[in-house]
């Protein structure tokens, strides 16, 4: 079936201004970091991307780990942009990054100029693709000089095989040190990816004044935390859960918010929305972040977490309620 998105599709979302630049991302960008790999049904994946674009979700995220296996996710992304967005490239942000385990050897990971620009090939074969809109560092490698790095995403831009780059997990005085290289180089910093949630609040301790300082948009990863800000850890573990499986969500983790997760839940009823959509909401409270990050494993998940943008305002007394909570 010919897929042909609805019309209306950029009435109702609201595109930010990506730091001081040009380029301006949809407050709500989907990241492909589970849920679209080889191991995953395609079909949803597909129906995913269809619904998020139809709903003015022009950004997809992407990394060469993505999958699981690694490399997966951008396969099936580049079979669905050629069956069903090859005529809309041009309405899409496209962002992919290195930094990971990608190959086997000292040169399939991290930040060398050697694994940078092999990777951005292999991604770019692997979705199909001439460019990427965003190519990122994925994070800082603390045994190459950062001028390597950066150098690297330089000669990505200037080879035409990114638009923009940007950075990932890096923490304050690398970035600006980063920006402040790029910038010399004459191919700007666009953008930071930093891991951000209500449970994870590092950026407030400089990053974002960096960015800000520097023109740096921002977009965060994780913004609920792994599933732990949504309602589904509200009364316990569910069997087969994330908290069940994952390296990155444990049971002691569930325990230890569980309070915070009833209080804050009882916060947004209070402002009619669930627990997850205020926690989006929230993070775009900071006229410094571009765009929130989402990630989804349905349709509906989908809806509901874009849905939070009717409601993104808070007032200082629900500003002051959740504070006392997370202190």
């Amino acid at each position: 079936m010919t897929y042909l998105p609805t019309e209306s599709r950029y009435d109702s979302m609201k595109y930010n201004r990506c730091g001081k630049w040009g380029l301006k991302l949809p407050a709500v960008s989907l990241g492909l970091w589970h849920n679209f790999g080889g191991v995953d049904v395609f079909e949803n994946g597909r129906a995913m991307l269809h619904r998020a674009f139809d709903l003015g979700i022009t950004h997809f995220d992407l990394a060469n780990n993505y999958g699981p296996p690694p490399g997966s996710a951008e396969e099936n992304f580049g079979k669905i942009l050629k069956q069903d967005f090859a005529a809309y490239r041009d309405e899409l942000i496209i962002s992919s990054k290195a930094g990971y385990l990608m190959w086997p050897g000292p040169y399939g990971e991290w930040g060398s100029r050697k694994y940078v620009l092999s990777s951005l090939d292999q991604s770019l074969k692997r979705m199909g693709l001439e460019y990427v809109d965003i190519f990122y560092s994925h994070r800082p490698d603390p045994d190459t000089p950062l001028e390597e790095t950066m150098m690297a995403l330089d000669h990505a831009v200037r080879s035409g095989k990114a638009l923009y780059v940007g950075i990932s997990n890096y923490p304050a005085d690398m970035a600006k040190k980063a920006a402040q290289i790029l910038k010399e180089l004459g191919t700007p910093c666009l953008i930071h990816q930093p891991k951000y949630s209500m449970f994870e609040r590092w950026v407030e301790d400089g990053l974002l004044d960096v960015l800000e300082e520097e023109g740096i948009g921002c977009i965060p990863f994780s913004p609920l935390a792994q599933g732990l800000l949504t309602n589904k850890y509200l009364h316990g573990i569910p069997e087969g859960s994330r908290a069940t499986r994952e390296v990155f969500l444990k049971k002691e983790h569930v325990d230890t918010a569980h309070d915070k997760i009833v209080a804050l839940n009882n916060i947004a009823q209070q402002r009619g929305q669930s627990l997850a959509q205020m926690a989006l909401a929230w993070i775009l409270r900071d006229k410094r972040i571009t765009s929130v990050l989402i990630g989804a494993s349905s349709v509906k998940q989908l809806n509901d977490n874009v849905d939070m943008l009717k409601n993104i305002a808070f007032s200082e007394e629900e500003l002051n309620a959740i504070e006392s909570v997370l202190k």
